[in-house]
């Protein structure tokens, strides 16, 4: 590993911090929206709580695809911004606008025709019920986020991160009014009650694709990439390069996000408890994924904005103080989800086994916090450097070949029930974070000794 005193981490960290606190804020913005939602619905009962679990275990990892298939154009930004080529930036938007767009569809689609599967999932009737509309309602929302993710990937890979934190935190507060107005029933609305959450959903996302289009088009910012949709003007090889490193990241996102949807469905195996349980533990431990995977954004950019400028050093410095500055991060939250197991529940729920079992499971959720911010800034940083393959394949042997079978061992015939569906989850993380921070090690110590070669060389 690289000598920490060697590392320059205080211009690094200076650096990191200033392009991640607003990722990490928007990010945190957009989960804490999931957390008032499932606070709110969480008021109507155990089971409009679990029908929320349900319907977003498919939902997410459907969503997560296609935030990963956008994020491809950040890394390509970035790295062009560092060869100084604002016209290859200009191209990379264009056919990342294309993708995006076309993904949206194709994703709302495999949805729409895939919820009705929810009633053959071996899952309580009386969520079934609930969880198929609601699904139904909030699917509508992945076509404007889809739009929204691509001027975010724009300005980010420009290292513009304020803007999208600010329109995300305003547009998350109007989604939160939506909650209180249409799934209760105020302002002379009839209560909706779960539906009324997705809707809320569907509206705030609209807004947030709108304003942010509206920014980037008319922001002094980006007037010299001449940002014009032109159609007519797209070419293969763009769209290869694009693909190579969206579709990938999108599995990755699948494995990881899907390992979590598939245990959903497996407490629901166990019961309406264990499901509710498993959605507010799930909803908190969000809250710090989310916002480690705003250092992750970080890393993606400063590793790419460094191998545009072939800085091998520098692309190693910047990396292992994003690691560094994830494991504090993380570290702190293992400790408020242990310390606070009781309590938190209570922000949810009264109901005392629902409240015993999610307790239970934070303090699983503390165990993996510092894996788990290792990877999400791990694939990050190898992202970065375009490389998206060998992460997939770490994250689908983790996850799905490890981590899934041993959870549904623990929890069905050794008995540890909800808790060994986290367990399995656990190693999984701990397996990921590993390997990714080795191959980020071998890759970039790869590519410091080319360049050495090449110095020596000339």
């Amino acid at each position: 590993m690289m000598n920490l005193q060697q590392l320059n981490f205080k211009e690094h960290f200076s650096k990191t911090f200033n392009l991640a606190y607003p990722v990490m804020l928007s990010q945190l913005g957009q989960v804490l929206v999931g957390v008032a939602d499932s606070m709110m619905v969480g008021r109507l009962g155990a089971e409009p709580l679990a029908a929320a679990s349900l319907a977003n275990s498919i939902f997410f990892v459907v969503m997560m695809f296609g935030t990963g298939v956008s994020m491809a154009m950040t890394p390509l930004v970035a790295a062009a911004d560092g060869e100084g080529k604002p016209r290859k930036i200009t191209r990379i938007f264009n056919h990342g606008f294309a993708i995006n767009g076309f993904t949206g569809v194709i994703l709302f689609l495999v949805i729409v025709l895939a919820s009705p599967l929810l009633a053959h999932m071996n899952q309580p009737e009386g969520v079934v019920e609930q969880a198929i509309p609601f699904l139904g309602v909030i699917t509508l929302s992945l076509i404007p986020l889809m739009f929204f993710q691509t001027f975010r990937q724009f300005a980010e890979g420009l290292s513009h991160t304020k803007e999208a934190m600010l329109i995300t935190i305003f547009c998350n507060v109007i989604n939160v009014f939506l909650n209180w107005v249409l799934i209760y029933g105020h302002l002379g609305f009839a209560p909706m009650g779960l539906n009324g959450a997705g809707w809320a959903t569907f509206i705030s996302r609209v807004l947030m694709a709108l304003v942010m289009a509206y920014f980037v088009w008319k922001s002094p910012l980006f007037k010299k990439y001449r940002l014009k949709l032109d159609l007519r003007k797209l070419y293969f090889p763009m769209f290869s390069k694009l693909l190579k490193i969206g579709v990938p990241t999108g599995f990755q996102f699948v494995f990881e996000v899907g390992a979590f949807s598939s245990a959903a469905i497996m407490m629901g195996w166990i019961g309406v408890n264990a499901l509710a349980a498993h959605q507010i533990a799930i909803n908190l431990a969000s809250i710090s994924y989310m916002m480690a995977s705003g250092l992750s954004a970080a890393a993606m950019v400063r590793v790419g904005n460094q191998l545009g400028r072939n800085d091998i050093k520098t692309l190693r410095e910047a990396g292992f103080t994003c690691f560094g500055m994830i494991a504090a991060f993380m570290l702190l939250f293992a400790g408020i989800f242990i310390a606070f197991k009781d309590y938190l529940p209570l922000l949810y729920i009264g109901d005392a086994d629902v409240v015993e079992m999610t307790a239970g499971l934070l303090v699983i959720a503390g165990l993996f916090q510092l894996s788990d911010g290792i990877q999400v800034v791990g694939l990050g940083a190898l992202r970065g450097m375009a490389d998206v393959k060998m992460p997939t394949v770490i994250t689908l042997v983790a996850y799905w070949v490890i981590a899934l079978p041993l959870g549904y061992m623990l929890a069905f015939h050794w008995g540890a029930e909800e808790k060994g569906i986290w367990y399995g989850l656990l190693i999984g993380l701990t397996i990921t974070g590993g390997m990714l921070l080795w191959r980020f090690q071998r890759l970039s110590l790869r590519l410091l000794s080319r360049k050495r070669q090449q110095l020596e060389v000339v």
